[in-house]
């Protein structure tokens, strides 16, 4: 390896993300990963403690910015509206690149490991959002329902987001997909 650069833990991740992608998951080595980035193995094990971590190692940063914003939202708004203020904020996260986006859900679609690891991750968040909805007030059950109903929306936009050829921004994507949720619930 030569001087060192910086930048190293954006270069591991795509170079994963591009290696997944042409290779398949299983079938990229850490050491592929680290020699496409062009550092060691043992500077990607200083960033990522598997080569799963590379998909999921923003999940903390994700959940604790979610309830972040909702205990920031106006105390007026009912437990699903401030929810959905956590999801924005995941959306802002998460979708300021397309192209890593649908990589990514490509990559992970195609692993059934990766899938289970990304249904357990959202369980998560929505566990989460049920608890900052339950210390701002709501009842238990009230809770649950609008943090599994805010995350559906979120994971249902995404999934639209990262597949479409031409989107619009993905915090728009999920408000019209909360929207039409709002819409199928008030018509049932």
């Amino acid at each position: 390896m030569g001087r060192w650069q910086p930048g190293a833990r954006g270069r591991l991740s795509a170079a994963a993300l591009k290696l997944y992608s042409e290779r398949g998951f299983d079938e990229t080595t850490v050491g592929d990963i680290a020699e496409r980035a062009g550092v060691t193995e043992r500077t990607f094990f200083r960033y990522f403690a598997d080569k799963r971590e590379v998909l999921f190692g923003t999940s903390a940063l994700l959940q604790s910015t979610v309830i972040e914003a909702i205990a920031a939202a106006d105390p007026s708004s009912s437990p699903l509206e401030t929810a959905m203020v956590g999801m924005d904020e995941a959306a802002a996260m998460v979708g300021e690149s397309h192209e890593h986006g649908r990589r990514r859900a490509a990559v992970i679609a195609g692993h059934s490991g990766l899938e289970e690891r990304e249904l357990l991750k959202m369980a998560r968040i929505a566990q989460a959002v049920a608890g900052a909805l339950r210390d701002r007030g709501a009842s238990a059950s009230g809770a649950r329902l609008a943090a599994d109903l805010a995350v559906l929306a979120f994971t249902t936009g995404w999934n639209r987001w990262a597949t479409a050829t031409d989107p619009d921004d993905l915090r728009a994507v999920v408000r019209a997909t909360y929207d039409e949720l709002r819409e199928a619930v008030s018509t049932a």
